[in-house]
């Protein structure tokens, strides 16, 4: 299966949810494709604590937050970047 069409409908639910992303700064979802050497890769998307209707919405599975090395914005406030991850630079 392509990715293509879940992050699609991660994206739809995220706005249906969350329409007005330009008055929350914390609030995106990050994305990131994961090789490790391997043929095909896993995509794993990072819903941070401001996302956590959608993240149970979409049965994400809570983990740390990562390291901000490969992640792109996949929906939401640019903003968001120095609250997530204020060590990035």
């Amino acid at each position: 299966m392509l990715a293509y069409e879940p992050l699609a409908e991660i994206e739809t639910l995220f706005l249906s949810i969350y329409p007005r992303t330009d008055q929350h700064d914390e609030l995106a979802l990050f994305v990131r494709h994961e090789s490790e050497g391997r043929l095909h890769c896993e995509v794993k998307v990072y819903f941070p604590p401001a996302a956590g209707r959608l993240a149970h919405a979409a049965n994400a599975t809570p983990c740390r937050t990562p390291s901000f090395n490969g992640l792109s914005l996949l929906v939401g406030s640019e903003m968001a970047l120095p609250h997530l991850f204020p060590n990035h630079r």
